[in-house]
């Protein structure tokens, strides 16, 4: 099978890419690590009005009703551009939790305003995702315990490693729905698969800073790039990230298709993309040396967004643990 982006898909990529790259992300980052979500939140809108958003969300819901690779495309965008917030559980897993519900009611009450990026959204789907990212700014947080769907309040802030990724334990008010393990499951799919696009996002970020510091420091009267152990480092991080696309964007084929693979493909990228970002980043520090750990230094960002998202929707043991049950299985 030979597999390729469309003209529409990379002219879709490539307009995210200079959304985002207007809206100087790195000084948004801090600026929701400290507190102030404004700049992050008219960054959402704007990715709403981009269409987002919408995405993941049927027609009859305000959506686009797109594949599930138009959403990959959208999350290396979003990772490579280091976008904080709960994009991720509004646009990707929400969308695909309220969609498979029996009942339409709660769909037809909330995705309209997920699409139009007027709701933003959280959720907790213990015990691979305990917490809510960023649940104090949502206007909707859920939670999937014990096959019920609860609505659900904030409560304690804990630390992450990466400073703009706030996560919060919850509390449940309500019970909305119930048996909802089915429709769990193929939300946690869709937040796997979106988790591992921002993964292969952010290393491509974090390869490209190096190859521009290369470019610029020079030691021994020579740029650094020049050198072949730097070389060397780079197109490692490189040939990762390249061989862990096809697995993104074969998993994201096999959930569009609703194949019986599609647990195991996702789990299978984001081990890929995981290790690959993780290379990534652990070479561009290299290259970069004492300079690149620095809060002050933009490539800091990234390197601890990577560390986060490595063990976010399921941690690697986690997933490689799917991928060896299917192939015991036989599926």
């Amino acid at each position: 099978m030979r597999f390729a982006l469309s003209t529409e898909q990379t002219d879709f990529a490539a307009s995210l890419r200079d959304l985002m790259a207007s809206a100087k992300t790195p000084q948004l980052i801090r600026a929701w690590a400290d507190g102030d979500s404004g700049p992050g939140l008219a960054l959402y809108r704007q990715l709403a009005d981009a269409g987002v958003t919408g995405l993941g969300i049927a027609e009859e819901f305000g959506g686009l009703g797109a594949h599930p690779v138009d959403l990959a495309i959208a999350f290396i965008e979003i990772g490579r551009a280091g976008v904080p917030g709960p994009i991720l559980e509004s646009a990707a897993v929400l969308p695909a939790l309220l969609e498979s519900l029996a009942d339409d009611a709660l769909a037809q009450r909330w995705l309209p305003g997920i699409a139009d990026g007027t709701t933003l959204a959280s959720i907790a789907l213990p015990p691979s995702v305990p917490r809510a990212l960023d649940a104090d700014l949502a206007d909707l947080v859920l939670q999937v315990d014990d096959a019920d769907l609860q609505q659900v309040t904030p409560t304690t802030q804990l630390r992450s490693v990466d400073a703009a990724r706030r996560l919060f334990d919850v509390e449940p008010t309500s019970v909305l729905a119930s048996d909802v393990s089915v429709a769990a499951a193929k939300a946690y799919d869709l937040g796997v698969l979106a988790c591992s696009a921002q993964l292969l996002g952010a290393g491509h970020a974090a390869l490209s800073m190096a190859t521009e510091y290369a470019k610029s420091r020079v030691q021994f009267g020579r740029p650094i790039g020049q050198f072949q152990a730097i070389k060397h480092h780079l197109a490692d991080a490189l040939v990762g990230l390249e061989m862990a696309t096809p697995l993104l964007y074969g998993a994201a084929i096999a959930v569009g298709a609703g194949d019986s693979s599609a647990s195991r493909d996702v789990s299978a990228a984001k081990v890929a993309c995981g290790d690959a970002a993780y290379r990534a980043a652990r070479k561009a520090l290299q290259v970069h040396g004492a300079i690149g750990y620095t809060a002050e230094y933009d490539l800091s960002l990234w390197l601890t967004k990577i560390r986060a998202l490595v063990t976010a929707w399921g941690t690697p043991a986690e997933h490689r643990g799917r991928v060896a049950d299917a192939l015991r299985s036989g599926s």
